[in-house]
């Protein structure tokens, strides 16, 4: 049985965490961020439980609206498991916290709350494929590139929590990619779409938001989406048109798209709030950025 939980970031079905039951007790795929902890905690108690109880924490990547609040669940006992590229940031969150708190300001503490560093031995990184047993459930983490170099989707059964490499889909709207600074990497990104269609899970589970049961479509629209974006931006890389020129344009770009496919003037802000327009512009600046300094 897999619960979602709406952690209400901003608004509702923007952020949401997973609850696996397994015969040893409650398994938690993200944390979402410190800010929403009392909803986290919320959404536990409705279902029987209190953040004790969860002794195993899976996080797809280290980015806030993912694991901000891993340090919590991990105060109260459990074991956190991330990538190995994001381990050291949650054994010492200071230099991940201070490049969030930089592009945030004075809105860091509202949007996404404390970090604190997690002890060793309640951190697990593990390898590519490794398998988890947790008492009668099998947990298997897969490296996926593309929207973070420490990403990971982790697979139980014929069911694959995608993290942000699945995308964004926001109830009934089409699938976006979250494209933020610094790590986008088109070519590492189809990459992973492509594992996981070799995977062939029977159903998707995103952190925004929720459960997909049509996985083809559903990534090969993503990427479709993906490969649209960066060829949109990349005449105005080449160009050298200052970011924040391109932010309100590549908006507009963006919610036509979304409006196109039906998707409502209100529910335009999850997207928003799921997925900033003006991070996927400074995200995908810094991809072409970085593949034309390699040719």
């Amino acid at each position: 049985m897999i619960h979602t939980l709406d952690l209400h970031f901003q608004i509702p079905h923007a952020v949401a965490a997973f609850v696996v039951e397994t015969s040893a007790g409650p398994v938690l795929v993200e944390t979402g961020p410190y800010s929403t902890y009392p909803h986290l905690v919320q959404g536990l108690k409705a279902l029987g439980y209190v953040p004790g109880d969860i002794r195993h924490v899976l996080l797809s990547h280290i980015h806030f609206d993912h694991a901000g609040a891993a340090w919590a669940l991990a105060a109260a006992g459990a074991t956190i498991y991330v990538h190995p590229a994001g381990y050291k940031h949650l054994l010492d969150p200071a230099r991940l916290y201070g490049s969030a708190q930089r592009i945030y300001g004075d809105m860091m503490e509202t949007l996404w709350g404390a970090m604190k560093p997690i002890p060793a031995d309640q951190l697990v990184a593990p390898e590519h494929g490794e398998t988890f047993y947790i008492g009668d459930t099998t947990f298997t983490a897969w490296y996926t590139p593309g929207h973070a170099v420490h990403h990971i989707a982790w697979q139980t059964d014929d069911t694959l929590f995608t993290g942000d490499v699945g995308g964004c889909k926001i109830m009934d709207g089409p699938v976006v990619p979250p494209c933020p600074p610094p790590d986008i990497d088109i070519e590492a990104w189809v990459s992973s779409l492509h594992l996981m269609r070799e995977l062939a899970p029977a159903r998707l589970y995103l952190t925004h938001f929720g459960e997909i049961t049509t996985p083809e479509p559903h990534l090969t629209a993503l990427e479709t989406r993906l490969l649209d974006w960066a060829a949109w931006m990349k005449p105005w890389f080449e160009a050298g048109t200052p970011a924040q020129e391109i932010i309100p344009v590549f908006q507009q770009y963006v919610y036509a798209q979304l409006q196109a496919s039906g998707v409502a003037a209100d529910d335009l802000a999850a997207y928003e709030a799921a997925n900033p327009a003006f991070m996927s512009v400074a995200g995908l600046l810094r991809y072409w950025q970085k593949k034309t300094a390699a040719e």
